[in-house]
């Protein structure tokens, strides 16, 4: 069964940046046309790729791969390129988006894979943040969304060739992507497994953020050992008015309550900066300012969750987290495997990755005359290859 590609690259990319449109732009060594050409042409599932280009750009495109002029919307070149494939003999198209330059073999092989028993499949990732509404950054929030059963789409999308092909052609107006014509047209399509890393190139800071996946990735050279990153984090809260205390996402009841500017949970900012410093991306202040109203009295479970998605983005798992806490009162044994449970649940990881334990400065010190709590974290990271292998 013959299997093209269909890469569409006719768009200008104006957000992005730069005096060329972004998949001419150069990432890691390479234009990021030919690192999303390159996944594509080595992949064995795949027998001949087309690319749809701006007619202006005629110059910049590949030699080596057949083009084609796409029109002035995305959904207009689809069509363009899809009506260039036919005669070819091509029985199933994966349409990608060339911003998409480090979309995974694996990725791919989803797609593939469930084009044997379905009418069409594309790629998505579980949403896992919560959704607002609003009009823009620094207006008010104007209300939320559930996020259950909701997934955000990625590339490639596969599809039948003559269903896909009859669907643009019958489809009216512009389409959010290669989903909604194929659904518009009866067509059935099912999500298969996105992968975090198939970021798709939109603002200026996606180029650096891409470059470092596509240095990890598998088609460069592996490094000879794996990159194992460690971090250590270490943050203090002093005791104030309240009646109780959270560590390390759990609520314990005590005579007194932490201050800080978000929930004041010392474990759980230590955990934090701890795989801050691992990736070299600073600290939660610089992520999340303290001079910022919006994160006053916030769950530091939001930071957290920053930090992992963080790591998984640039390439890395959490090998463990190891976690101390320090003070006299309250006494954290009794809660410390309910803290690793909740800590896992935020991070994604299993739970015997996770340590929580307490130890008292023998009376001596700010903790020893229980003016405050102190933590210290170690987080490690292990990284040296596609995370959705």
């Amino acid at each position: 069964m013959r299997t093209a590609a269909l890469i569409v690259a006719a768009g200008r990319g104006t957000r992005a940046g730069g005096a060329l449109p972004k998949q001419w732009q150069t990432i890691a060594g390479r234009r990021v046309a030919d690192w999303t050409l390159d996944a594509f042409a080595t992949h064995p599932g795949i027998d001949h790729i087309l690319m749809v280009i701006n007619p202006s750009d005629a110059d910049l495109a590949p030699k080596t791969v057949a083009t084609t002029a796409g029109g002035a919307t995305r959904a207009q070149s689809v069509l363009a390129g899809l009506q260039a494939l036919q005669g070819q003999g091509i029985e199933r198209v994966l349409i990608h988006d060339v911003a998409r330059a480090c979309v995974s073999h694996q990725v791919i092989d989803g797609v593939v894979a469930a084009l044997a028993t379905h009418q069409g499949a594309a790629p998505g990732l579980d949403i896992t943040d919560a959704l607002w509404r609003g009009t823009a950054v620094g207006q008010p929030i104007t209300g939320t969304l559930a996020r259950e059963g909701l997934f955000r789409a990625q590339t490639p999308q596969g599809f039948h060739f003559a269903e896909i092909l009859t669907a643009h052609q019958t489809y009216q107006g512009e389409a959010a992507d290669d989903v909604e014509v194929a659904r518009a047209a009866g067509l059935s399509v099912v999500i298969t497994q996105g992968c975090a890393q198939n970021i798709k190139i939109t603002q200026p800071a996606d180029f650096q953020r891409a470059a470092q996946i596509l240095e990890q990735e598998h088609r460069l050279p592996m490094p000879a050992f794996p990159d194992i990153r460690l971090g250590n984090g270490y943050d203090v809260h002093a005791f104030g008015p309240g009646d109780h205390v959270t560590l390390c996402g759990v609520a314990l009841p005590h005579g007194r309550g932490l201050m800080g500017h978000s929930d004041a949970d010392v474990g759980m900012h230590a955990i934090t900066d701890a795989i801050y410093g691992a990736l070299a991306q600073g600290d939660i202040g610089r992520h999340f300012p303290p001079s910022d109203p919006q994160w006053k009295g916030a769950d530091s479970a939001i930071f957290l969750a920053h930090a992992a998605k963080l790591a998984r983005d640039m390439g890395f798992e959490i090998g463990n987290i190891d976690c101390t806490l320090v003070c006299e009162q309250p006494k954290i044994g009794p809660h410390a495997p309910a803290m690793q449970a909740r800590l896992a649940q935020i991070m994604g990881v299993e739970g015997t990755r996770i340590s929580v334990k307490a130890t008292t400065s023998e009376r001596l010190g700010f903790t020893g005359r229980e003016e405050g709590i102190a933590a210290l974290a170690t987080a490690t990271l292990i990284g040296g290859g596609s995370a959705c292998a």
